[in-house]
């Protein structure tokens, strides 16, 4: 069992090894180990409006790229119908790839104190996911002047505006568009709002790390419930809290 990492739209690290770290509040933690599994979101319900879209370059540089393709206006068309529509068929989890803790990862998805980070590596996570997950690293590109590679519905989702660059993201994604009579029903709602995936938190998680300006006893109540979990990974405050030497 390992993700499928050979996909073009999936680009890998260069080094296999680099530490990933999913920051979430406390109660997604739990759910972690008390289903043994991760959650993946759909990506319409990510947050960012422009999860699934093509830039503004594709929209100037498609007259030239198809100028000999018949209907291209109506082809064009179909394509945002379907790009749109695809979002809630495709399910996401993400991942900040970085050797060291970062401080704006906690501001921007640690909702409270009462929060935790899992640090794992890149390999560990790939090898713990199963088959029908791509994972990659995220490009960042100019949404107002670049060209995002088309052809494939995997490209728009792993792309994103270079506002968005120091996330440094790495992505895992589901995507199984509905079937009926052969062919793909464009328009189907999808009532599930996300998927959750088994996997073995011990063969993920290498050692956790409890929100900066946390109390006290959630170190040791994030520690209690590890071990409740028979889980031997390492628990510790974040290095934020360490006090400066003058």
């Amino acid at each position: 069992m390992a993700a499928d990492t050979n996909h073009a739209a999936f680009p890998q690290p260069p080094d296999a090894s680099v530490r990933v770290w999913r920051y979430m509040d406390f109660t997604k933690f739990v759910f972690l180990l008390d289903n043994s599994s991760l959650y993946f979101s759909r990506a319409d319900q990510l947050g960012d409006p422009f999860e699934g879209s093509y830039s503004r370059g594709n929209v100037s540089l498609r007259p030239l790229v198809y100028k000999e393709a018949p209907n291209a206006a109506a082809m064009f068309e179909q394509v945002a119908r379907l790009s749109k529509w695809v979002r809630e068929w495709t399910f996401i989890s993400c991942w900040h790839m970085n050797e060291h803790e970062s401080a704006a990862m906690w501001r921007l998805y640690a909702k409270s104190n009462e929060a935790v980070a899992v640090t794992s590596t890149y390999a560990r996570l790939v090898e713990v996911l199963p088959r029908n997950v791509f994972i990659g690293a995220v490009q960042y590109i100019d949404y107002e002047r670049d060209w995002l590679p088309e052809g494939n519905s995997f490209y728009p989702f792993m792309h994103k505006r270079k506002s968005f660059e120091h996330e440094r993201e790495v992505r895992a994604i589901i995507q199984e568009l509905p079937s009926e009579n052969g062919s793909i029903p464009v328009g189907k709602q999808n009532l599930s709002l996300g998927q959750v995936v088994q996997i073995k938190p011990g063969d993920l998680i290498e050692r956790v790390h409890v929100a900066p300006t946390a109390s006290p006893w959630l170190r040791d109540l994030v520690e209690r419930i590890s071990r409740k979990y028979e889980q031997t990974w390492a628990v510790h405050r974040s290095l934020l809290d360490s006090e400066p030497v003058y």
